[in-house]
């Protein structure tokens, strides 16, 4: 199994950016799909964004599409979501993800979660 850690979050402005990054280890990461979740407090799991084994298939929750961007670094074995205009309603708690299966918003496509890292958007 891969086990996955995120980095990146933390306290922004409205309109702001933040690059989370997500370091894999235990297994080359290059044979994963990568996904990005979120979890507000009280709500479900959430689709964000995953990004295929290539890197070449790109696929996004339309709340987010055209602010945030998934990226891979197979040589670094890790994951990014760039964010970008960030509204208060971004604010949760993000989850990378690694799937063996095929791109798919799905949570239960994925079978590695790293902890979590806090995103907070101020207005």
């Amino acid at each position: 199994q891969v086990q996955l850690v995120e980095s990146g979050g933390g306290l922004v402005q409205a309109g702001g950016s933040l690059r989370l990054s997500c370091a894999a280890s235990g297994r080359t990461f290059s044979s994963y799909v990568g996904g990005w979740f979120s979890q507000a407090p009280g709500k479900e799991r959430e689709f964000v964004a995953a990004v295929s084994r290539s890197g070449s298939f790109k696929y996004y929750a339309d709340s987010v599409k055209g602010r945030f961007a998934i990226s891979r670094d197979d040589a670094k074995n890790t994951l990014y979501l760039q964010m970008s205009s960030l509204k208060p309603e971004d604010t949760a708690v993000y989850y990378c993800a690694a799937s063996s299966g095929n791109v798919d918003g799905r949570p239960s496509n994925f079978h590695s979660w790293g902890q979590g890292t806090q995103v907070t958007v101020s207005s």
